[in-house]
């Protein structure tokens, strides 16, 4: 049976919940935290709605001692405590949830690129039901909906192929070039690209986002994939991150920390999406029932990627709990603390990097 562990409060009507945590955890009464009292307060934070609680591997938990310790005298003070708690405690029981639906559009459901005919056999239209769901039931903090948006003469679409010179190092050139096939367009640099049916055709019925998706009144719209020389499969940038989209400066003013990311297709544009969310430095939690793919190899990789780099994959029926705080995974507070040491991530700037001289 796990034993009890007094909750954390981080508000109250006097302002002093950090203090009375501080007192609560320093069990000794040296006014300081060593990294055995710390790890009591990781208990206390890192359990689902249910009280189990979630354990923090040994070396996770001094690598995020350490983020607070910042004098490396062994001991979490008062006043490293205080950076720890406004940046730390604070958002892992206060989460700011973005939920970003990616390209749940009629091409990849039942137009030019339906999903079901890939390999998986997948069908895109399944993802609706629960989606909604969490839309009718989750007060997210903001909702993104992005759009393959191409226009016409697209480099990714098969039947422009010929429009541009391949490099001499493509294994397959343009008259034997089929669907699906990876080519190498000439640079500088050359460039390989996936060739895709014509799909997502701007203001066409199949880039429209499919008309059974809920579209809250305050959603955001991002178009991606707009220029006619790259591909874009991540919702942040192209291909060869040349151009960024405005999700992330969004994302930004909106003071967003947790991305959970959801939609068409789960080894493509989402899992694109979800691994540079990573990068960027959000915690990024990826909705597996609310996502369909085209390649079980290729989805089981998408979802190895995302943890091996402190992301979680839940179940649709998780993410209320989660986006309330009541229900708080050790990965994405490690994954927050990671960020906080270093000054140019987005939640280091958002929550205002700190460090003890």
């Amino acid at each position: 049976m796990d034993s009890p562990t007094p909750p954390i409060v981080i508000d109250d009507p006097n302002g002093s919940a950090m203090d009375a945590c501080f007192t609560a955890f320093d069990k000794d009464g040296d006014d300081r935290l060593s990294l055995n009292e710390f790890s009591l307060i990781c208990r206390a934070l890192f359990r689902n709605d249910k009280g189990h609680i979630y354990e923090v591997p040994a070396d996770r938990l001094e690598q995020i001692f350490a983020v607070f310790d910042s004098n490396e005298d062994g001991f979490i003070d008062r006043d490293e405590f205080k950076f720890c708690w406004n940046n730390w405690i604070k958002t892992i029981v206060r989460p700011v949830n973005a939920f970003l639906i990616v390209d749940v559009q009629n091409d990849f459901i039942s137009g030019s690129l339906d999903i079901s005919n890939c390999s998986a056999q997948q069908k895109g239209h399944e993802i609706l039901e629960p989606t909604n769901n969490l839309l009718d039931t989750v007060d997210f903090d903001a909702v993104f909906y992005s759009l393959d948006w191409h226009p016409s003469d697209h480099v990714s679409f098969i039947d422009n192929v010929k429009i541009r010179p391949l490099d001499e190092s493509s294994p397959i050139d343009a008259d034997s070039a089929q669907v699906f096939d990876t080519v190498v367009f000439a640079g500088p640099p050359p460039m390989k690209q996936r060739l895709w049916p014509r799909h997502c055709v701007q203001d066409s019925w199949g880039a429209e986002l499919h008309k059974d998706l809920k579209v809250v009144e305050n959603g955001i719209k991002v178009y991606k994939g707009t220029n006619p020389e790259v591909d874009s499969y991540s919702v942040f940038w192209d291909n060869k991150k040349l151009s960024d989209t405005t999700l992330n400066a969004q994302l930004k003013m909106k003071g967003a920390t947790d991305i959970y990311v959801c939609g068409l297709a789960y080894d493509v544009c989402v899992g694109a999406t979800a691994v540079d969310a990573l990068s960027v430095g959000y915690r990024t939690i990826l909705i597996d029932d609310c996502c369909r793919g085209t390649d079980i190899h290729d989805i089981e990789h998408t979802k190895e990627k995302v943890i091996s780099n402190h992301g979680v994959v839940v179940h649709s029926s998780e993410v209320k709990s989660m986006a309330e705080g009541r229900d708080r995974r050790p990965e994405l507070g490690y994954k927050l603390a990671m960020e906080l040491k270093n000054p140019e991530s987005v939640l280091s700037q958002r929550n205002g990097y700190h460090s003890e001289e």
